[in-house]
């Protein structure tokens, strides 16, 4: 019994193991069936497969993943979900690589800057120990001064001796250029000095303000500081290998827009495997009022022990051994003392550059007004040293491909076109005589320069495949050009007014005129008015960007103006083209000219479409204020910009206009004959404007041409002069006095009245600074809140139009302070925002304020702008009446 109950109860035992082994059996096998389906062993064929797809299409649909299993058999066995999963993990192990190599990179830049920063450093430190010797040998010699008080005849001849020893430093051996081994010496010395200047303390450098040394930055740039003629040094690091550096820099040409030819006249290798070469190299003058400059000059391009390349220049004068080449006619021979370029490779690659430019431009032969075009170190460093540390970084981004430009061009042409805007706008400027100008009488009024050229190089029909008519019919090109002074107008300033507000100076039909000139169908030449020119038909002008350089001080464009009337034969005109390059808008770059070129197109242009330049240059005179701002600077004193256009031109008649404009011959004369400017004069800024427009005529209409383009420069010179009235910080502060205008409030008043105005109206706050805060603190807190505020007007018999806004108001409108006032609210909103505010303007009159819905809005540019929510509120000024209306749009971005 007991027995049995024993094998009964061992055969239940065995009948619960078995299901329990079958079930962790089946376990098993699901769990390797869910193995095998988390992770799929690939075959090498598959992962080809695989990767083909992910070069063409990184990120496919289910459908296209579906289609890829069915297209590719070696594939079959493998679920579309973990096709998915694999592109996943692709992009991820992408995106990790990516951001390694990245990594590294900004690693390797810092490791060089870092190097970089301590040789900076220790030129410094040497300077400083050089500076405190030269102080302590001065308190010696002035100690020793004081106590000598017999005989001083030792100290005499100490003294002569000393003085001898400056004089006639250590003789070298007499040095013939017309030799090798003289040529040798010359580049050897050449080589010694610039070294001396790149890395030692030759000369007293003083850092620019606001460049900033970093992986990003453009490098570290300094200006001499009492020295022979002007100089300036940078050095930066690029991703390029030394030869391509110094290839590039060699070919100055293409990055130093100033630089008219180059020619290279012999060349001759050294013993060390390097090369010298005499050069002659012509230069642009920057305005009518000066001559243009060359040099004659021996370039010297070696290695060095430590794996550095060497290029070196220097003029040939009689002084060094050398003689320069004959006198050219218009030209004023300069002197380029020891420059050029040291090129350092990187562990890792790249390069660091450390460039020199030290020239002698002859300031003296200039009227004196016009001298710190000359002597200022900042114009050369902006025109020169930086734009070639600019060029370098701008070709190493585009070959590495992190810079794509729109329109479908490749970075080179769109480089040409710059350089060929610039080139043909120096041209028209200079009006040299070799290359066909000839300069005609005046009308009796010498304000205006008139210029033919009907050589068949300068014809459009010979720069491209333009059908022009000139090559038929016979005729040339009129250049109009003249330039005049300012003072206290801000170049960057201006420039963007005239680039953003075209309608205030151009004139339609002669811009129909210009543009029908370079196709087959003529256009008849604009009649000339007594009055100066306006718009023809109204017409609005839309900027399509093409390119930029990295730090966004040159600018290339496509503007379009779109014609809203009727040409001269009644049919509906078409829309013009203009290729416009715009450049030195930054108000913080010290000694940056600022410059506004364009040319007409064809609506599609080919990569050698013909151009005939015109348009406007602003170069300072004097270093700007540190720190300055127009735009903070014109906050302040911004109500009383509703003068610009309207008031100024009433008082521009006064007297006080030839301390805003000066007149050329009275200026140039004061300058010539040496008279000092006062010290009033000392504090001003002062800068000159240059304009020069050109236009084809064929031989027929050529004096009917040359009146047109006479008489519309003239207009032009107007405009701007009412302009650079409005917009001068010092005919602001005249304009206000010490007492506030009536309907026009301070800046200060303007901010209190709309925060306190919020705060009534809504019962929130709308600065986080304290009611009860000063105004100025107040203002500031206006400015530079996150959200976009405007104010416009609020008249019965006229449309909207702005009066106030605040950093991010301008930013969304893209305007300026100065032109804030030509904007109206309707051209601002859509139809659906302008049809919201008809509907709420009641309910924003009763109640004080009203929260509008997410709608679009248009830049004054034309480009459109998404908000989330709008505010619309009244400003109550002290007397509880109402001011102006306030709008804040909120988390707004451009779509």
């Amino acid at each position: 019994m007991a027995l049995s109950m024993y094998n009964h109860h061992h055969h239940n035992n065995n009948n619960q193991r078995e299901p329990s082994s079958t079930s962790l059996k089946q376990q098993q096998q699901q769990q390797q069936q869910m193995d095998t389906s988390k992770y799929v062993r690939y075959t090498p064929e598959q992962v080809e497969a695989l990767e083909r797809v992910y070069i063409e299409c990184p990120k496919p649909s289910s459908l296209r993943r579906q289609q890829l299993v069915r297209e590719c058999p070696i594939l079959s066995n493998i679920e579309p979900k973990q096709i998915k999963v694999w592109f996943q993990n692709r992009r991820c192990r992408e995106k990790q690589r990516t951001e390694a190599s990245r990594l590294q990179t900004v690693n390797r830049k810092l490791t060089a800057m870092n190097k970089l920063l301590m040789e900076e450093n220790d030129r410094l430190q040497k300077q400083v120990s050089q500076f405190v010797y030269e102080n302590g040998y001065m308190k010696t010699q002035l100690t020793n001064a004081s106590a000598v008080t017999t005989d001083t005849s030792c100290e005499s001849v100490v003294t002569s001796g000393q003085r001898q020893q400056q004089q006639n430093p250590t003789l070298h051996p007499p040095r013939d250029a017309n030799n090798p081994a003289g040529l040798l010496a010359i580049a050897e010395e050449t080589l010694t000095q610039f070294l001396a200047k790149a890395t030692g303390t030759a000369v007293d450098w003083v850092q620019m303000l606001g460049m900033k040394p970093g992986p990003d930055s453009i490098g570290i740039v300094a200006v001499s500081h009492n020295c022979s003629g002007v100089a300036a040094r940078a050095c930066g690091l690029v991703s390029l290998e030394p030869m391509k550096v110094a290839e590039i820099l060699k070919d100055r040409p293409s990055w130093f827009h100033d630089c008219r030819s180059l020619e290279i006249l012999s060349v001759q290798p050294t013993g060390n495997g390097g090369t010298i070469e005499l050069i002659y190299m012509q230069t642009y003058a920057p305005t009518t009022l000066v001559s243009a400059r060359d040099y004659w000059t021996l370039r010297y391009t070696t290695g060095l022990e430590d794996g550095s390349l060497v290029i070196c220049e220097r003029s040939l004068t009689p002084s060094n051994g050398g003689s320069g080449g004959p006198p050219a006619p218009s030209f004023v021979r300069a002197e380029m003392l020891s420059s050029g370029y040291l090129i350092r490779p990187c562990d890792g690659g790249g390069s660091m550059i450390h460039i020199v430019d030290h020239v002698n431009l002859d300031a003296w032969s200039v009227p004196e007004v016009l001298r710190p075009l000359y002597e200022s170190p900042k114009i050369l460093a902006q025109k020169m040293t930086i734009a070639a540390l600019r060029y370098i970084r701008q070709i190493s981004q585009e070959m590495s491909g992190e810079i794509r430009h729109s329109g479908g061009r490749q970075p080179a042409v769109l480089r040409t076109f710059s350089q060929r805007l610039c080139r043909g706008f120096n041209d028209a400027v200079n009006g040299f005589a070799d290359d066909g100008w000839s300069v005609l009488g005046s009308d009796g009024v010498e304000d205006v320069t008139i210029a033919i050229n009907s050589s068949s190089s300068k014809l459009p029909c010979s720069q491209g495949n333009s059908s022009t008519m000139l090559s038929i019919l016979g005729g040339g090109v009129v250049c109009a050009k003249a330039s005049m002074l300012l003072k206290n107008v801000p170049p960057a300033l201006l420039v963007r007014f005239l680039r953003e507000h075209r309608s205030e100076w151009a004139d339609y039909g002669v811009d129909a005129y210009a543009a029908a000139s370079m196709k087959s169908s003529p256009y008849s030449i604009p009649g000339a008015r007594p009055s100066n020119f306006s718009s023809n038909f109204p017409s609005s002008h839309v900027v399509i960007p093409l390119a930029h350089t990295l730090e966004n001080e040159e600018a290339l464009e496509v503007v379009r103006l779109e014609s809203r009337g009727f040409s001269q034969d009644g049919v509906l005109s078409r829309d013009m083209y203009l290729l416009q390059l715009c450049s030195g808008v930054d108000e913080n770059a010290a000694g940056s000219c600022a410059q506004l070129v364009f040319a007409p197109i064809d609506e599609s242009f080919p990569d050698d479409a013909p151009l005939l330049p015109s348009g406007f240059r602003v170069i300072p005179l004097e270093p700007k204020t540190v720190g300055s701002s127009p735009n903070l600077f014109l906050l302040v004193f911004f109500s009383s910009l509703s003068l610009m256009l309207t008031d100024v031109c009433l008082m521009f008649q006064d007297s006080r206009t030839a301390s805003r404009t000066l007149d050329l011959a009275s200026t140039l004369e004061a300058g010539a004959g040496g008279s000092r400017p006062s010290s009033d004069d000392n504090n001003e800024l002062k800068s000159v404007l240059t304009i020069a427009f050109q236009f084809t005529y064929e031989n027929h209409s050529r004096d009917d041409v040359i009146a047109m383009a006479r008489q519309y420069v003239r207009s032009i010179v107007g405009s701007v002069q009412r302009v650079a009235m409005a917009i001068s910080p010092s005919r602001l502060n005249s304009t206000l006095g010490p007492k506030t205008l009536a309907g026009s409030p301070e800046a200060v008043t303007l901010a209190r009245w709309i925060s306190r105005s919020y705060r009534f109206h809504t019962g929130m706050e709308l600065l986080l600074s304290d009611p009860q805060a000063s105004g100025d603190s107040l203002l500031k807190s206006l400015w530079h809140h996150s959200d976009a505020i405007m104010c416009c007007s609020m008249k019965s018999n006229a449309s909207p139009v702005f009066t106030f806004a605040n950093q991010a108001g301008l930013d969304l409108l893209e305007t300026t302070l100065v032109a804030l006032q030509d904007i109206m609210l309707d051209k601002v909103l859509d139809e659906t925002g302008r049809k919201t505010l008809c509907s709420e303007f009641s309910k924003i009159m009763h109640q004080g304020y009203s929260q509008l819905p997410a709608g679009i809005c248009v830049s004054s540019m034309g480009r459109p702008v998404s908000y989330d929510q709008a505010i619309a509120w009244k400003v109550l000024d002290d007397d509880g009446t109402n001011h102006c209306l306030a709008f804040m749009f909120m988390n707004w971005s451009f779509v």
